[in-house]
C-alpha cells in the first residue's frame, strides 16, 4: 500500500531469520509482511484486531 511505513518487529531478532514488519501509520489498517520476503505479500488487519493480537502475544510472553 502507498504511504506504509514499515518497522521491523521489536520481537525479531538480528540475525536475518524469522523477522515480521509492520505499518500501522495507514488509518483504518495495519500490515504485516515479511521482511525476507517483502514482495511476498501482506497480511491485513483492522487496528482493534491487531492490538487485540497483541495484547494476547504479551499475556503469553511479558517480554514482548
Amino acid at each position: 500500500m502507498t504511504g506504509a511505513q514499515w518497522r521491523k518487529s521489536t520481537r525479531s531478532g538480528n540475525n536475518g531469520g524469522s523477522c515480521v514488519e509492520v505499518a500501522d501509520n495507514l488509518p483504518g489498517v495495519v500490515l504485516v509482511r515479511d521482511t525476507k520476503d517483502r514482495d511476498g505479500g501482506t497480511l491485513t488487519f483492522a487496528p482493534d484486531t491487531w492490538q487485540a493480537f497483541v495484547d494476547l502475544a504479551k499475556q503469553i510472553d511479558p517480554a514482548a
